[in-house]
């Protein structure tokens, strides 16, 4: 007898789950120290690792006590982007959707939902359009989740598995994009800034122009100010958001080095256009200074950012040697009646599908019909084709030679050969190296330590104007001893501002491991390649590891009286 549920004393889930979420808006070292600290602190939460250079942050969490909701939010509350990518549970599946573009639709698809047995929980998103769904895999297979939804709607809506990698390229190319348009905007607003301050004196006729007296104000320092003015607080808004999400959760980060420095200058020259407007002597302006730091720091981070995209192409390249397709066997009493093209992401353990010469191997399996040659180089280095026949095992994104085969799937998904490679890889690009350890610790004391030297500076040089220890020909008449100093303190801020420190190391690690990737060399993580320099002697097992393993002719020769194209015809055409 079969009891009901509710009868069953429910145990607590003890299972444990690792999940990867994407993080935007960690721009240094100390934004990950912030984001893993405030991670660790969360009930339910047994480890946290963030990973600056892909902006991937992996979590193991305890389901019955914390959502990933839950944990998206506290991300949110730090002052940074989340977004969930994928978990470790097999029974929840993201769905691109496309048909869906109003509530109707939304509508139709939540009652086609609904009808279907084995659906735990679904949410669906409009302004996405994708479906999040939650399934017992025992009632219901992926594939025929898909197809319900499609013939459902007689063919309006298509579902397709999201594959979390490709979504994370598309949101590293909106990053770039973004940064682009920005530092574009700020590039534009600060020539015109920079030539009115240091080419335009020069210039008799639009030195005149700007000398205009426009109410108490010259000309030339209005047109400044405003364009100054966008600079700082329409495109400088994400560093005064960024280091005030700092500052809120008691951190430092290099954004709040930028908003120091810019502001400093900014605020001092409103000050003494408004004391010039007002008392007819004219203190020196630094509008200039605010805009050109932002658009430099801007420029770093732009560079940044295509860093970043560029470190996760190994793992694009892995996911792509799995072909986009497979050729499902349609089977009816036992007799195959037909085939059909599906996408390689619904392939189900149990099915039987058509490897054409040439193709590539949609998933591991065994071979139940056919004889042919398979390259596996890929995966064992091996470049002899491997003879397959009936029971022998094939490795999903392998490439079929000669024969068509007919192989039973055993292994899909996060289950694959090449799915725990590309496992491995992400978990040795989120690994930290032991080195970057230690430049973490400094990055978390690198902000104070540079405001109070900063500090420093303004005070010493400032004193010694005072008390005359350097001569005051060394501004000009129009400065004074305080604007001297502030120049230098403003100086020691902005020299601090980019965060090479934070990144160099885990780019170093990224781009590494990635770039081994492709060349089949499987580095562990950032621990490795640390160690790796006191290797002394590298011992390699085969040739076909240091060569190709493929005989070519390299010249061709006759010693009879026949004509070498005659010869060579003859063999192209033995051949």
């Amino acid at each position: 007898e079969i009891l009901p549920d509710s009868a069953v004393p429910q145990p607590k889930s003890q299972k444990t789950l690792s999940a990867q979420f994407r993080i935007g808006g960690m721009t240094c070292a100390n934004c990950v120290n912030s984001v893993e600290g405030i991670l660790k602190k969360q009930p339910g939460i047994k480890g946290a690792v963030v990973a600056l250079a892909t902006s991937l942050g992996e979590v193991e969490y305890d389901p019955s006590t914390i959502s990933k909701d839950e944990i998206v939010q506290a991300i949110e509350d730090a002052g940074f982007e989340a977004a969930f990518l994928q978990s470790s549970e097999q029974d929840k599946i993201l769905l691109g959707l496309t048909g869906i573009h109003t509530e109707r639709d939304a509508d139709i698809l939540h009652d086609i939902l609904k009808k279907m047995n084995g659906l735990r929980e679904f949410a669906v998103n409009t302004t996405l359009s994708e479906v999040e769904i939650v399934f017992d895999p025992e009632a219901v297979g992926l594939r025929s989740i898909v197809d319900t939804i499609e013939m459902g709607s007689n063919g309006r809506f298509k579902a397709h598995v999201q594959n979390p990698y490709s979504r994370g390229a598309s949101n590293d190319a909106h990053e770039a994009s973004k940064m682009l348009h920005l530092l574009c905007s700020s590039l534009f607003l600060s020539i015109p800034v920079f030539f009115i301050r240091m080419i335009c004196p020069s210039i008799p006729f639009i030195s005149t122009l700007l000398l205009r007296h426009c109410g108490p104000f010259h000309m030339g320092d209005l047109v400044n100010w405003i364009l100054v003015s966008i600079v700082q607080f329409v495109i400088g808004k994400r560093f005064y958001i960024a280091a005030y999400r700092a500052l809120r959760h008691g951190s430092t980060n290099m954004d709040v080095l930028v908003v120091l420095g810019t502001t400093a200058s900014y605020v001092y020259s409103v000050c003494a256009l408004l004391y010039g407007a007002f008392t007819g002597f004219q203190p020196p302006i630094y509008f200039e200074t605010s805009a050109m730091i932002i658009t430099f720091v801007l420029f770093g981070k732009y560079l940044e950012v295509l860093a970043k995209g560029k470190t996760s192409d190994a793992i694009k390249k892995l996911v792509e040697l799995v072909p986009a397709t497979a050729i499902l066997l349609l089977k009816d009493k036992g007799k195959y009646v037909g085939e059909r093209e599906i996408d390689a992401l619904l392939v189900q353990p149990g099915d039987v599908l058509k490897v054409l010469p040439g193709s590539k191997v949609p998933s591991d399996g065994v071979v139940v019909w056919g004889t042919s040659h398979i390259n596996e180089s890929m995966i064992t280095g091996e470049s002899a084709p491997m003879p397959k026949e009936v029971s022998s095992v094939v490795i999903g994104g392998t490439i079929n030679l000669q024969g068509i085969l007919h192989i039973q799937a055993t292994k899909v998904g996060s289950g694959t050969v090449l799915s725990q490679i590309i496992s491995l890889v992400e978990t040795a690009q989120m690994s930290k190296a032991p080195i970057q350890k230690f430049a973490d610790y400094v990055a978390s004391i690198f902000v104070p330590i540079v405001i109070t030297l900063s500090i420093l500076t303004f005070s010493v040089w400032f004193l010694c104007g005072s008390f005359g220890a350097y001569p005051h020909s060394w501004f000009d008449g129009t400065s004074n001893c305080f604007v001297f100093s502030l120049m230098f303190s403003i100086s020691v801020v902005v020299i601090a501002c980019p965060c090479a420190l934070g990144l160099a190391t885990p780019t170093a690690v990224m781009v590494a491991t990635g770039i081994g990737a492709n060349h089949g060399v499987l580095v562990k993580g950032g621990d490795a390649l640390e160690r790796a320099q006191n290797v002394n002697y590298v011992i390699f097992d085969k040739t076909g590891t240091l060569t190709q393993g493929k005989a070519v002719v390299t010249t061709a020769k006759v010693f009879s009286g026949m004509d070498l194209g005659d010869f060579l015809t003859l063999v192209a055409s033995a051949e």
